[in-house]
């Protein structure tokens, strides 16, 4: 059994530099399926889940290829043929490729996704979009057929702001016609990483970053080179980490906007944080921690991402701390583990 061998009470010091962004790379990567050209895209992570993304998209015609952490992505030969199961419940983020290939061919199959189980995460709000683009939507024995004569622009409300109904509805937008507005849209930074990669192609998308998004669709895309942004939720992991172990660590390759939420915890906690003008963070930790009351939320708010580690801070503070799970109903499975290592947590609800 593979296994991890931490030998623990030391203080974390020294520097790390942050990869790119594993939420930021699965979008782009099936948003590379509306393409016939060809995308460069940079600081990619070489992780489980962007490999069995790379299988889909192979799966699926496109020739991709990864050296070190530069992709290359030639979506000329892309055919929709249907996505096994096997593939799809390999990947929760495989359902991203639908918009994509429902916006390019205006007709799929694919099997249901499968994919980490932290809570219910339905593809409702994705469904109800697609049918107000104008496709029809069939569900039957575990598979997802859709298909369109025409993607009409829509004036779209989603009922939460679900981030990848927001990416998948952005990108079947792409190449539909006319004007799409999606409202009450996820305002992440990976949402506002998929516009700029999209524009990048030739797409018109305004608005990401804010709750309303507007997309002027295009008759097609073209090639682009874009570089990842950095992964928030990595960065935010080793911040909390420097300050429960009372450490002194510089954390490279981040956007300090996007950690905004977390910063001003660890700051609650008794940490400092030092920003610099490269970009670069350092995060001091306090001789003794305190407690600190934490609810996750949408961005920007505090990220459900980052819960299990401001949980575990909180066990080794002083006080008492209350940590509250808006986003997911089943995201506190790490209790009983935290719990064998000693620490006193009570969950209600």
């Amino acid at each position: 059994m593979e296994k991890f061998i931490v030998m623990g009470g030391s203080r974390l010091v020294g520097e790390i530099k942050i990869s790119g962004a594993k939420n930021a790379i699965l979008p782009i990567m099936a948003a590379s399926l509306l393409t016939k050209g060809q995308s460069t895209i940079l600081q990619v992570p070489r992780i489980n889940d962007v490999l069995t993304m790379q299988k889909i998209l192979t799966f699926l015609g496109s020739k991709v290829s990864l050296n070190g952490s530069e992709m290359f992505i030639d979506g000329a030969d892309v055919d929709p043929k249907e996505v096994t199961e096997n593939l799809m419940r390999q990947l929760r983020a495989s359902n991203l490729i639908i918009g994509p290939l429902l916006s390019r061919f205006r007709k799929l199959k694919v099997a249901y996704p499968g994919g980490c189980a932290i809570g219910s995460r339905p593809m409702d709000l994705h469904l109800k979009g697609f049918r107000s683009l104008g496709a029809k939507v069939t569900e039957r024995y575990g598979f997802i057929e859709l298909e369109a004569q025409n993607l009409q622009g829509a004036d779209i409300h989603l009922d939460y702001p679900s981030v990848g109904a927001t990416e998948n509805l952005m990108m079947a937008a792409t190449l539909a016609q006319g004007h799409t507005i999606i409202r009450n849209a996820a305002k992440e930074p990976e949402i506002v990483d998929l516009q700029n990669y999209l524009n990048a192609l030739g797409a018109r998308i305004k608005g990401a970053g804010l709750d309303t998004l507007r997309i002027e669709g295009v008759k097609e895309l073209g090639s682009a080179k874009h570089n990842i942004i950095p992964d928030r939720i990595e960065a935010g992991t080793h911040m909390v980490a420097a300050a429960m172990t009372g450490g002194n660590v510089v954390i490279r390759n981040v956007i300090a906007d996007h950690l905004e939420p977390v910063i001003a915890k660890l700051k609650e906690t008794g940490a400092r944080i030092k920003e610099y003008e490269d970009g670069s963070l350092r995060v001091i930790g306090p001789s003794r921690l305190k407690a600190v009351d934490c609810k996750t939320l949408p961005y920007p708010g505090f990220p459900t991402d980052m819960q299990p580690q401001i949980m575990s801070l909180a066990a080794v503070a002083e006080g008492t701390s209350v940590i509250a799970e808006s986003i997911f109903d089943n995201r506190f499975k790490h209790v009983d583990e935290l719990r064998r290592m000693g620490a006193k947590i009570k969950v209600e609800g």
